[in-house]
């Protein structure tokens, strides 16, 4: 009786991983059961293809690796819990150290302080995987010790969050050696003298290089250039409009350079987005994304969905920047699913099994056209455009989309004479130290962004004299401003008053605040 225990002890593995769940890395169970019976490999828990495809590739990769598949066996693996999707090859590593530990090739005791993950080649080598900046954050913070096992190209990002043991394998032998039972030695056999890929990783942070395009290279364009000053410094969203040619996108283009280094907190946030969709590269680090997608891109493209889901171009410009060009081309779908992170900073995804929320606080720059053509207003050009064509164009851009944009600015084409005789632009290092002290104020004294007030808090920290009391009120109701418009304008003043140093706003920070929440408005007939 104890022998026929002692076999089935011998024969059941558990192996511990994790799968994506959006942002969220959930615990799976690999458990493995060797049993005798015609030969077979079984693997159950809602497995997407990719890793039902595991059986091929674990198979070969033992094979080759010189170790023992139990080809006489019944095989039977179940990735717990059984109602969670498992997707990717992420998987490949836990099933065959689940299998050689079943068999007792490995000594499965010592597997349950670690978790594993990483794809198989056929040879065994292992391959990176998305995702594993996400798993090292869930482990942040926990009370038990778990040490991360990860191929190479993965274990460098997990080593990212500190306080996280992660470890690098480079081959499955490297990991079979370091787990294997006492008094036994395992033999390469493919390269006898192949030192252990097996190593502790260290956490190396390098601050990035900050390369952006100066604004000096734009020339003239000062109301436009304001413009993003007050954007950068307040974090507030902006739409530039002007004819074709005249430094929209250069000026977009530019706007990265002004925002401030990324806290460590929102590089790991960051970070962890982009290595989710598999984008994040070490030289990146602590570099705030700029993201630029096609006007023709969908709305599942820009926010995000998929089964399972996936985040959204609005996610990967988390802490970043997202300039949309060519605003109104972009479906009207599109265009209306940015109203809600524009809001709130995330956004959620649900399907009818699963729901996912996605981080989205985002700086939006869009670029559009005032007309069609494009000449609308251009005294060099005659715009071809209807009355109707016009007010076609401008009502794909909603209302309540416009309602949130806080900033919107002309940029009109420069004459020949003024473009080739102007100096050189303010350069974007000295705009940047005014940006960056005018935040330090807004931090120090309320402890977020001007544009992220909300509520009391904008009554509190964005309060007006009697004067601009009323000179608002005024332009509110003859502009016809929506609440969200009024309070918008409120904060943009604040960080105009910030720029200049002002602990108070006066009327003439009202008065230019004011002058940027004009609306692309139909044109009458």
């Amino acid at each position: 009786m104890r022998t026929v225990l002692g076999n089935i002890q011998m024969s059941l593995s558990l192996v511990q991983s994790r799968a994506l769940l959006g942002l969220e890395a959930a615990p799976v169970t690999v458990e493995v059961h060797l049993a005798n019976g015609l030969p077979s490999f079984t693997l159950v828990g809602l497995a997407d293809v990719e890793v039902k495809e595991a059986r091929e590739r674990v198979r070969c990769a033992i094979q080759n690796a010189g170790l023992e598949f139990p080809t006489n066996k019944r095989i039977t693996v179940n990735l717990a819990p059984a109602d969670l999707p498992k997707d990717s090859g992420r998987l490949d590593l836990p099933i065959a150290l689940g299998i050689l530990a079943a068999s007792g090739q490995v000594d499965g005791a010592r597997l349950a302080e670690y978790e594993f993950a990483g794809e198989l080649s056929l040879s065994g080598h292992l391959r990176p995987v998305r995702g594993t900046l996400a798993m090292a954050l869930t482990l942040l913070g926990k009370s038990e010790s778990i040490k991360l096992v990860l191929p190479p190209g993965s274990a460098e990002e997990a080593a990212l969050v500190p306080g996280v043991a992660v470890y690098c394998a480079q081959h499955l032998l490297d990991v079979v050696r370091h787990f294997a039972p006492a008094g036994v030695e395992v033999a390469d056999a493919q390269d006898a003298g192949r030192d252990s890929g097996w190593c502790r990783m260290e956490p190396t942070i390098a601050a990035a290089a900050r390369e952006f395009a100066d604004l000096a290279d734009v020339k003239g364009q000062s109301g436009a250039k304001r413009a993003l000053e007050i954007a950068a410094a307040g974090g507030h969203s902006l739409l530039l409009v002007g004819p074709p040619g005249s430094g929209k996108s250069m000026l977009a283009q530019r706007f990265a350079g002004l925002l401030p280094d990324m806290s460590h907190e929102e590089a790991l946030q960051s970070a962890a987005i982009q290595s989710l969709s598999g984008r994040f590269r070490m030289e990146h680090w602590g570099c705030r994304p700029t993201c630029a997608p096609h006007h023709s891109a969908s709305a599942v493209a820009l926010v995000g969905g998929g089964s399972p889901p996936r985040p959204g171009e609005i996610s990967l410009a988390h802490h970043g920047v997202l300039f949309l060009d060519e605003f109104p081309e972009f479906s009207r779908a599109a265009l209306e699913a940015l109203r809600e992170p524009l809001e709130t900073g995330t956004i959620t995804i649900a399907r009818a099994a699963r729901r996912s929320e996605f981080p989205a606080r985002f700086q939006l720059i869009a670029a559009m056209n005032p007309c069609p053509c494009g000449y609308l207003g251009s005294a060099a050009h005659r715009c071809q455009c209807s009355l109707e064509q016009i007010n076609r164009y401008r009502n794909r851009l909603s209302g309540p989309l416009m309602d949130r944009i806080d900033l919107h600015v002309e940029v009109p084409n420069l004459p020949a004479q003024d473009l080739l005789s102007a100096p050189a632009g303010e350069s974007t290092e000295a705009i940047r130290a005014r940006c960056l002290q005018a935040r330090t104020l807004a931090l120090s004294r309320q402890g977020k962004a001007n544009q992220a007030l909300v509520g009391q808090e904008i009554d509190q920290f964005a309060s007006l004299d009697a004067a601009c009391t009323q000179f608002l009120r005024t332009a509110a109701q003859r502009l016809g401003w929506s609440s969200r418009g009024t309070h918008r304008t409120l904060k943009i003043a604040r960080t105009i008053a910030d720029l200049a140093g002002s602990e108070s706003i006066t009327l003439a920070h009202a008065a230019e605040a004011m002058q940027y929440r004009h609306t692309t408005a139909p044109v009458p007939g």
